[in-house]
């Protein structure tokens, strides 16, 4: 069964930082995009970060660039995002997402690109 299990969640003042991992199991990823998206109630799942398999290629929203960044151990079967200079607006439930399968279409910036996804974990950014 796979799992994907964020933690590091939680409540942070305006300006601080979280760093958000997220832990797979039942089977590897090493070869496969993973990414990070956030949700508030009342909206669609929103694209934050993702990276691909080797790490050479990454992408960001426009709202995180130069804030957030991502990383990936393949050997450990982890992503992880850090969060610095946090907003109020960063306030969201984080989920990390997996790819099941080489993709040869779509955008690692869409929801549907993605096979797993994890809990998700909650951040609050007080002002």
């Amino acid at each position: 069964q796979v799992q994907l299990v964020e933690s590091g969640g939680g409540l942070v003042q305006a300006g601080g930082s979280l760093r958000l991992s997220c832990a797979a199991s039942g089977r590897t990823f090493s070869r496969y995009g993973l990414g990070w998206f956030r949700q508030v109630p009342g909206k669609e799942r929103e694209f934050v970060a993702a990276i691909s398999w080797s790490g050479g290629s990454i992408w960001f929203s426009d709202s995180v660039k130069g804030r957030f960044t991502i990383s990936r151990n393949n050997a450990k079967n982890t992503v992880t995002l850090q969060m610095n200079g946090l907003k109020p607006e960063d306030t969201a439930v984080y989920y990390c997402a997996a790819e099941g399968s080489i993709k040869t279409a779509g955008s690692p910036r869409t929801p549907n690109n993605y096979d797993y996804w994890g809990q998700g974990t909650q951040v609050t950014v007080s002002s």
